[in-house]
Order: C-alpha cells, then sequence, then structure tokens
C-alpha cells in the first residue's frame, strides 16, 4: 500500500540532489517525492563499494528503476582507491562506527559539491532509510557536507516513518531488485559475514 505522506522539501525546492546507495534504499523516497511533486535527481556516487561487480549491480539496478520513473541519474565515477584512505586504521571498526562516518562524510561531500555546482539548493540521502545506518551519523554527515559548499540545504528528514520502511519492502519485492548482503565495502564484508 503507498503511503499518503505529505511532504514539502527545505525551501520549498520542487527539485533535489538525491544521493543513492542503492535501489533497495531509494525506492519508497523516490516514489514519496514523486507522489509530492518534487523532482529527485539521483546521484549515485559510492566509492565504497567493494569490489567493482558489486558496484555495477547496484548501479544497475538504480538505473533500472529510476528508467522505470523517467529521472535522471548522474554517475559519479567510481574509484575506490581514493575512498580506502580514510578506512585507513578503521577497518576493524564496527558498523555504525568511526569508518561509517567517514564513508558518509566522504559520500556526502562528493554529493554536495556537485549540487553546488549545478544548482541544487536541497541535498538529501537514502542512506538515512537503512534500518542498518545510524540516522543521526547520517544527519551529521550531511549538515557537514551543506556547510562546506555554498548554497546547499541538507534535508535531514527521517525516510524510515509514516509507512515508508513497509513501502520499501514492497517496492522490493515488486521490481524484483537486486538486494545486497552486505553494506558495501571490503570490512563490511567481514563484518556481515561474521554474525
Amino acid at each position: 500500500m503507498i503511503p499518503d505522506v505529505k511532504l514539502e522539501a527545505p525551501l520549498g525546492a520542487s527539485r533535489v540532489l538525491l544521493h543513492t546507495c542503492c535501489a533497495p534504499c531509494s525506492s519508497a523516497i523516490v516514489e514519496c517525492l514523486v507522489r509530492n511533486g518534487i523532482t529527485p535527481v539521483i546521484f549515485y556516487s559510492n566509492d565504497n563499494i567493494y569490489p567493482r561487480e558489486e558496484f555495477d549491480k547496484r548501479e544497475n539496478e538504480c538505473l533500472r528503476y529510476a528508467g522505470s520513473l523517467g529521472l535522471e541519474v548522474v554517475e559519479d565515477p567510481y574509484d575506490h582507491a581514493r575512498w580506502l584512505p580514510l578506512a585507513a586504521g578503521l577497518e576493524a571498526a564496527p558498523e555504525r562506527g568511526a569508518r561509517c562516518l567517514e564513508c558518509f562524510r566522504y559520500r556526502l561531500l562528493r554529493a554536495a559539491r556537485y549540487a553546488s555546482a549545478h544548482g541544487f539548493a536541497v541535498l538529501a540521502t537514502t542512506l538515512a532509510s537503512s534500518r542498518w545506518k545510524d540516522l543521526e551519523q547520517v544527519n551529521q554527515a550531511g549538515a557537514w557536507a551543506c556547510a562546506q559548499v555554498q548554497g546547499v540545504t541538507w534535508w535531514d528528514r527521517n525516510w524510515r516513518k509514516e509507512g515508508l520502511q513497509e513501502r520499501r519492502g514492497e517496492i522490493i519485492r515488486e521490481m524484483n531488485f537486486y538486494n545486497q548482503p552486505y553494506c558495501g565495502c571490503e570490512f563490511s564484508i567481514r563484518k556481515d559475514t561474521d554474525k
């Protein structure tokens, strides 16, 4: 069932840059934005994902979903080697720990810079939809990233409420999305498989 969520973007924006980690996490958010007359432009920027084949699978699902809705996708070129130095010394950190915060800051800064350079006044992320992510970390990273650039406001909405989490599950099944078995980086593979 599609939840009847009413929302308005910060500053009354009708277009937002939506940093997207994967199609499953973006599904209900994208649908909700579109239903409220807000056009999300998908910014797929995930240098953390390892290996490249995994990155490609997730990107292809984002492209498929966005294509089904006629939405634009901006593909940030993949460069895992560019991301790796931020994890140095944090490889053993638990999920929701210091490595994740640094990863969020890295990806959301890339998104904020793109938003600033391309006339987007508002930035949001699908990272905030996953129950496996610390919402406070995501919002801290997003606010920090937007403070590093001019003219971009961070949208710190909790995308897990008002039936969106349940709708996410429905869309995953309807679209038969590839649903990844770990967060993204090689360090999360080890942690996730240790459970």
